[in-house]
């Protein structure tokens, strides 16, 4: 290791500039395969997902992949625990982000009251989650809004059958300190047996969540937009999942079949973009372009069994940020950029 190093202290000779700079760009690519993201996800289900990211937490037994038919198979029980089939974004969302996702649904069966003493309407879900918040031991999703048991951190698309007001569809948005945000759309029955689309979209510029459906091609709906008002605060999603809420503290039940397929996730770009290492004003460090409502923070090590912070987080302006460490060990580093939100 200590080849690649100036054996003084002061700035390296040309010739051990070259030979650490290169070992920092070494350190850059590990860096960038780490924060590098693509803008789009998609998911078609032709092969295994369990394989590919996703996972399941809670009643395995409600997720199966049909490899036959290349789609998620779901059963939506709220007699069962919280449960998700969810996939991690490799990013977190936040209100200033413009996001949008997108799948197939076909339901086979569905019915609400399933429960005697619950036979009010319960909600079929899909769409963003924070999963800290998601398998937290008091999420009660079906008790409503309430600060103790109610969900936060979701962006949704929530479907309640028709339990005597008509059926309805409502694109819904929670904050992180459980501030709701919804739309309602009825009479509108997703009937078995037909294949519907849904597309969502969120824009930052006016806090809309924008929602399109066709059923067998055909449009359906309209939907309602979903608009955030102004003192609405600010969420974190993090997974995309397929939701199986419990019915606890709700008057509502819910058991439903059907699939989930062709998805697609569309993401900002990544939070740290052209990232470049080097030796400036004396000091190894790295350049990249920042994000806004982000932290930064500069991490080394010498031996990739812990990454140590070497500099405070700094917030994102939006242009070019340098962080450099200020007290470089004299055996050499590597490092890589740590990107969090606020």
């Amino acid at each position: 290791m200590n080849s690649f190093l100036h054996p003084r202290a002061g700035a390296p000779s040309a010739s051990a500039r070259g030979r650490r700079r290169w070992w920092l760009l070494v350190a850059y690519f590990l860096a960038a395969v780490s924060a590098a993201k693509p803008a789009s996800l998609t998911e078609n289900f032709s092969t295994n997902p369990l394989a590919r990211g996703w996972q399941v937490f809670g009643d395995t037994n409600l997720f199966s992949w049909n490899a036959t038919n290349q789609n998620l198979a779901v059963t939506w029980d709220s007699s069962q625990t919280n449960s998700y089939y969810y996939l991690p974004l490799g990013t977190i969302l936040g209100r200033a982000d413009n996001f949008s996702f997108s799948f197939d649904l076909r339901l086979t069966d569905i019915a609400i009251g399933v429960n005697p003493a619950k036979t009010n309407a319960f909600e079929l879900v899909v769409g963003l989650i924070n999963l800290t918040n998601a398998v937290s031991t008091n999420l009660w999703r079906g008790a409503g809004m309430s600060t103790a048991h109610g969900g936060c951190n979701t962006c949704e698309f929530d479907y309640f059958p028709d339990s005597g007001y008509g059926a309805t569809i409502s694109p819904t948005i929670l904050s992180s300190n459980n501030q709701f945000a919804t739309s309602f759309a009825f009479p509108l029955t997703l009937d078995p047996g037909a294949l519907f689309h849904i597309a969502m979209s969120f824009t930052a510029a006016n806090k809309t969540l924008h929602t399109v459906m066709t059923r067998n091609g055909q449009p359906f709906g309209p939907i309602s937009d979903t608009i955030l008002g102004s003192t609405f605060s600010d969420f974190r999603f993090g997974q995309f999942a397929v939701c199986s809420y419990s019915d606890i503290g709700a008057d509502g039940s819910l058991l439903a079949h059907g699939t989930v397929a062709n998805l697609v996730i569309t993401l900002p770009p990544p939070p740290v973009q052209n990232l470049a290492c080097g030796y400036t004003n004396k000091l190894w460090g790295a350049q990249f372009l920042s994000s806004t409502n982000w932290l930064y923070t500069l991490q080394s090590t010498t031996n990739f069994t812990a990454w140590n912070s070497v500099t405070g987080a700094t917030n994102g302006n939006g242009t070019n940020l340098f962080l450099a460490d200020t007290n470089a060990p004299t055996g050499g580093a590597f490092y890589r950029v740590r990107a969090d939100r606020p």
